[in-house]
């Protein structure tokens, strides 16, 4: 069935299960009416006739109900509530919303989301009220998108940035350049209305420093995607090594639990495992994989597959070493294989009295403590022991400083938190390239504007300046549905 923007819509605002309070909520121009059907006030008042943005104590009924909650009866109470209404546009649809507060029971809410139904309202879709805010001029695409990221921040850092963009940090800057742009089109396109006239408008000089200005802001949000991608997602940190380095023990000793199986025995670990902990206010993804290593085993082939998988999608790599042991020619093989990426060394089992010496894996001059990767000394080595604690608290810091800049925390600035930004930005940087080039070249004033045009979509794509329907749908997707 296709759906339409004039329904009137409900959904169970608050999660599934118990809970001391659940909140059904409806929106649409009928959205009072149909509630009314359902809702009695205590004070006997029409629900039409009471104010806006006020709580009131009323009994939520199942009218004419299939299976009265009272037998014999034709009403059925189904529990006592507060309403509120929130009138057009003071609402967070911009249309008329009701939200009706019941006790958190699971039956509760669905019989009352069944009443609204019986009587006009359907079902929302996912994201469908936020989409309605969007589309009735509440919020743009970037603070929508930053609902999403408010309600699924798990760190101090990740919410401050949603928040950032929700207070409109990132519209701000787009409309800033945007409104730059159109009044250099301005003058481009005048200049072509009067040309015949011999009237220049704006000097190709200006209109080069105007472009380049406005790249240059491009380039900085872009180069922002990067930290801003991993403070909202957090850091995906593989541990990875041949079987029996302690990776699953490292693992629980940073996550303070027992997460993973630890054994004696190799190839205990057979399946990725993901969890998360806080680094500094950022989400660190620590996912504890399989030992790397040659086998005839189905299942434990399947484990290895899969923590190559998880290789390819981590943002560093922690090579775990047995400072026991040494070096041996697996871990060679392993760092071989991976050894290009992003990693660090990290030396396990610091507690036992044989640890610490070992013949160092082929890596060049300089390789030892310190912040060298990406100063071709080699990688980082921290040293650990994931019995005792040591060395914890210093490979977290690393692992973050690799990652992040060091007092990103204390900036505030504005941050690309998602791909779909980050595209827009570069096709505005390339269209802007375009345009310069026009200008270098001595060519008409079509061929610049056209460029402008085209940078100027490309900006408004990322607040919903200019929008499609299939924008719309991949945007919403991820939302719940009372949302």
């Amino acid at each position: 069935m296709e759906h339409s923007v004039d329904d009137t819509i409900c959904a169970i605002a608050t999660p599934v299960g118990e809970g001391g309070i659940g909140i059904v909520r409806i929106s649409g121009a009928d959205a009072v009416e149909i509630a009314a059907h359902v809702v009695r006030p205590r004070n006997q008042r029409p629900l039409q006739q009471l104010e806006s943005h006020r709580l009131y104590l009323s009994d939520v009924l199942y009218p004419e109900s299939p299976l009265p909650l009272r037998e014999g009866q034709g009403e059925g109470h189904i529990d006592e509530a507060l309403v509120v209404i929130m009138r057009k546009p003071r609402s967070y649809t911009g249309e008329d919303v009701v939200e009706i507060q019941t006790h958190g029971g699971a039956w509760i809410l669905q019989a009352t989301c069944h009443g609204l139904i019986r009587h006009g309202a359907r079902m929302a879709q996912p994201g469908e009220f936020t989409k309605r805010a969007f589309l009735n001029g509440r919020l743009d695409l970037t603070q929508a998108e930053a609902v999403l990221d408010t309600i699924q921040a798990t760190t101090a850092r990740s919410l401050q940035a949603a928040q950032s963009l929700l207070r409109g940090s990132l519209s701000q800057e787009i409309d800033t350049l945007r409104e730059g742009l159109i009044h250099v089109l301005a003058h481009v396109e005048a200049g072509m209305d009067f040309a015949e006239e011999d009237i220049t408008f704006i000097q190709a000089a200006e209109v080069q420093q105007a472009l380049t200005d406005t790249q240059r802001v491009v380039e900085q949000l872009i180069a922002s995607y990067e930290e801003g991608r991993l403070i909202r997602e957090g850091i995906k940190v593989a541990i990875i090594g041949r079987p029996n380095v302690g990776k699953s023990s490292l693992l629980n000793a940073l996550l303070k639990l027992d997460r993973a199986i630890v054994s004696d025995q190799p190839g205990t670990t057979r399946d990725v495992i993901d969890e998360s902990m806080n680094v500094r206010g950022v989400p660190l993804r620590l996912l504890d994989t399989a030992g790397l290593r040659q086998t005839q085993d189905t299942v434990e082939g399947e484990g290895i597959r899969r923590t190559e998988d998880a290789i390819a999608e981590a943002d560093v790599l922690l090579l775990v070493l047995d400072g026991a042991d040494g070096v041996t020619d697996e871990d060679r093989a392993v760092f071989e294989t991976y050894g290009s990426r992003r990693h660090l060394l990290v030396m396990n089992k610091m507690d036992l009295p044989e640890s610490g010496t070992f013949s160092p894996l082929p890596l060049g001059e300089g390789q030892g403590e310190g912040p060298s990767q990406g100063k071709g000394e080699g990688p980082e080595l921290v040293k650990v022991s994931a019995r005792t604690g040591e060395g914890l608290d210093r490979l977290t810091s690393v692992i973050h400083s690799i990652c992040l800049k060091e007092g990103l925390e204390a900036a505030p600035s504005v941050l690309v938190t998602r791909l779909r930004h980050k595209a827009s930005l570069g096709q505005a940087h390339r269209s802007l390239e375009e345009a310069m080039r026009s200008l270098e070249r001595k060519e008409s004033g079509e061929c610049v504007a056209l460029d402008i045009r085209a940078a100027l979509d490309a900006l408004g794509e990322i607040t919903g300046a200019v929008s499609t329907e299939d924008i719309l749908d991949r945007i919403f997707q991820y939302f719940c549905i009372g949302k």
